[in-house]
């Protein structure tokens, strides 16, 4: 026997949603429909005028089953909902001189009524009101009609229910109002931090190895009348930077794109481009290229292998700017290093060098300053620390603080939040 377990999944959560979506909204078509022509049987069965029921229904029905899709711009909610509750008030009115428009039925009621949820969930705030004050209006007035062959009494009872089911429609609308605008807002939060995780990642990975790709060429243009000969090592660190920069760009655009094929990663689960202290490692190894300055890593013994994934991201992302910076700000410097360390609970990641400012980077490579903001919201939504400045002699330092347990109670983060806070320099941070 087969194994239902191993059979392809036909069906998907949102295909499964939208179905159940189509079979509701053919159910209520069809009960609409329905009770429309229960309306136009009661009236012929009471010998009443067919052409009120029957321009009634086709309003109503037209402004409740429109296709959205399909409508003009002209045919706005407001339209839609006040257009059959007004044809509805006047033939209440009209019903007191001309018996035979003395019309009522199951069809009218649930039109309106449906109007009503119309108003209130889809109308601009001021038209809400007003369209479900006129349509609610309209169904609660319905029993006028026949107001000298009911008594009092009777016509409280049909009043009653209308109403009850007037406040009930309303209500409804407004819940679903409130949905779509939450859901409105969670759209425009999830895309909007989309946005910034996407530009972080084009800052951190490909302007980092563009800034690369530059700064080797500035070497190989120097290096073509002088050391012809060494220039084959430039070269390949060119293409290798114009690799990762590709491989960063293209993840960057598929995750943008999203689907089967734009959404590839480079490894199973991975959603972005994440680093960690073993990729730091080799980040600082690559840095200044074969002529360029080099850069020394010092991992402290006490800095553990395990610790937590976003920690050893923040210190990867916290590493990789500094060094950018350095690329970009301080060409002439011959010291550049990254120490690691590890106590009471805190990761500390340093970035010296040596630089005196004196980098020949055209303007526009220089960056916007959306570096050293970038690395300040990371660190601290770790509860971490963040401090740039120049050096005592010069040079530039970046240091990070980066605590690597979450303590259960807030006093005590706070407590130690303040123990890890660092004096901030007097002068400009460093660009970026």
């Amino acid at each position: 026997m087969t194994d239902v377990n191993l059979l392809p999944a036909t069906d998907d959560i949102p295909t499964t949603r939208t179905r159940r979506q189509g079979y509701l909204r053919a159910m209520g078509v069809t009960t609409l429909v329905l009770l429309a022509a229960a309306d136009v049987l009661i009236a012929v069965a009471n010998g009443k005028t067919l052409w009120p029921v029957l321009l009634l229904l086709s309003l109503g029905l037209a402004a409740v089953l429109w296709p959205s899709a399909r409508q003009p711009a002209w045919l706005t909610p407001q339209l839609r909902t006040a257009v059959p509750a007004g044809v509805s008030l006047a033939l209440t009115a009209l019903a007191a001189t001309t018996e035979p428009v003395r019309t009522l039925g199951p069809g009218e009621m649930a039109v309106l009524l449906c109007l009503l949820l119309i108003a209130v969930r889809t109308c601009s705030p001021w038209w809400a009101w007003l369209c479900a004050v006129l349509t609610g209006g309209a169904t609660v007035v319905v029993p006028l009609r026949f107001y000298d062959v009911i008594a009092k009494e009777d016509a409280l009872l049909f009043a009653l229910p209308l109403a009850l089911l007037t406040g009930v429609f309303a209500g409804l609308g407004g819940y679903l109002r409130s949905l779509d605008h939450s859901r409105g807002v969670a759209v425009t939060e999830t895309r909007r931090a989309e946005r910034l995780a996407m530009a972080a990642d084009l800052h951190d990975f490909v302007a980092h190895h563009v800034t690369g790709i530059l700064v080797q060429t500035q070497m190989a243009r120097m290096m073509v009348g002088s050391e012809p000969d060494r220039l084959d090592p430039v070269l390949a660190g060119i293409e290798h930077a114009a690799t990762e920069a590709l491989a960063s760009m293209r993840l960057t655009v598929g995750i943008l794109r999203g689907g089967p094929q734009g959404t590839a990663r480079l490894e199973p689960g991975e959603s972005r481009p994440v680093g960690d202290l073993t990729a730091l490692a080799e980040l600082v190894d690559r840095f200044g290229g074969p002529t360029g300055s080099k850069a020394e890593l010092h991992r402290d013994a006490s800095v553990p292998s395990d610790l937590p994934h976003e920690v050893q991201a923040a210190a990867y992302r916290v590493v990789q700017e500094a060094l950018t910076n350095v690329r970009r700000h301080a060409a002439d410097a011959t010291d550049v290093t990254v120490a690691l360390a590890h106590a009471d609970d805190t990761l500390r990641v340093t970035v010296r060098d040596n630089g005196r400012a004196g980098a020949a980077m055209p303007y526009a490579a220089r960056g916007g300053g959306f570096g050293i903001v970038g690395l300040t919201e990371r660190v601290t939504a770790l509860g971490g620390t963040l401090r740039t400045g120049p050096r005592e002699d010069h040079g530039w330092e970046v240091v990070a603080l980066l605590p690597t347990v979450r303590p259960a109670d807030p006093g005590r983060a706070g407590h130690r939040e303040g123990r890890r806070q660092l004096p901030q320099s007097t002068r400009s941070p460093a660009p970026d």
